[in-house]
């Protein structure tokens, strides 16, 4: 996936959540719903979190220097990471904290047919947005399950988008059970209900974001695909015979760290070794492209002694 592609993701949530968010707010100063409320809370959040990604995005493309001779890379993690806080912070414990406030102090809806317009605008827009990060993502998935793809891929921003706009579909689903709840029983309560709803799966998916940015941040090393294709372009059978160790490290989505000892054929040249070395590189960045940045070292493979 190219770098712009990822981009057509977040700049299509940033306009879905944007335009959604003023309708909520405008809805929920209508109406007076707390599920309303919290949902537009929900969608200003993920519009200010689109805006992150694309910063992170931003200061990731700085050339390496002298204090980060590796690159910026992981700024896209960083401020992936700073987007599942804001996430759960700003969006989850505000309408956890919002749905408690309406059960202990039920209000009436107004014109609660505009709420149910408002979240069926809402839904079909985030359904777009949806869409558009699956695919986007579709060429980095393959046959991986979107589930799966956001427990393994390296790349941040689809997996949070991807989630952000599940959450909000789900969010969307509560939000108008509990206004036609409301409408259907007279009882507001059911809005502070579904109120709470929305903010306990908001802090569900931000708990997920947050595991899954923490280890990108940290550092994760290859998929089992990538080493297993590694190991085998570093092996020609001619002058490198095996590999004796092999580490790998992230250093952004499409920046690799490969660090590996190769064993030698014993009786090789200077000039040969070198070559040797010159083309497994080459052969690795064929098969995994995302490994830039290599370090070879070759050496003789020795058994260990009997015990």
């Amino acid at each position: 996936m190219s770098a712009s592609g990822g981009k057509k993701a977040i700049f299509a949530a940033l306009s879905a959540n944007a335009g959604i968010a003023v309708a909520k707010f405008a809805g929920a100063f209508i109406t007076g719903s707390g599920s309303m409320l919290a949902e537009a809370v929900h969608s200003l959040a993920d519009t200010g979190n689109q805006g992150l990604l694309l910063l992170g995005r931003k200061r990731a493309e700085q050339q390496a220097d002298e204090r980060h001779p590796f690159g910026y890379g992981r700024n896209r993690y960083f401020y992936s990471f700073v987007v599942a806080l804001v996430l759960f912070t700003l969006g989850s414990m505000y309408a956890i904290w919002e749905g408690i406030h309406k059960i202990q102090h039920p209000e009436k809806l107004s014109s609660p047919v505009v709420a149910v317009v408002i979240l069926a605008v809402a839904a079909a827009l985030e359904g777009y947005s949806f869409a558009t990060a699956m695919r986007e993502s579709a060429a980095l998935r393959g046959d991986t399950g979107w589930w799966r793809f956001i427990r393994t891929s390296r790349n941040p921003e689809l997996p949070v988008v991807m989630l952000e706009d599940t959450g909000a579909l789900i969010g969307l689903l509560i939000a108008l059970l509990a206004v036609v709840l409301t409408m259907l029983t007279n009882d507001p309560v059911w809005d502070g209900i579904g109120t709470v709803g929305v903010g306990i799966l908001l802090g569900a998916i931000a708990i997920v974001l947050i595991v899954e940015m923490k280890s990108l941040l940290i550092g994760e090393g290859a998929t089992p695909d990538q080493v297993r294709a590694i190991r085998e372009n570093l092996v020609d059978g001619v002058r490198i015979d095996r590999v004796i160790h092999l580490r790998t490290e992230y250093l952004g989505p499409e920046d690799m760290l490969v660090a590996a000892k190769v064993a030698i054929v014993p009786g090789l040249e200077i000039a040969d070794i070198a070559a040797a070395i010159d083309d497994a590189e080459a052969r690795v960045r064929a098969a995994v492209p995302v490994a830039r940045l290599m370090y070879i070292e070759p050496d003789l493979y020795r058994t260990q002694p009997a015990a």
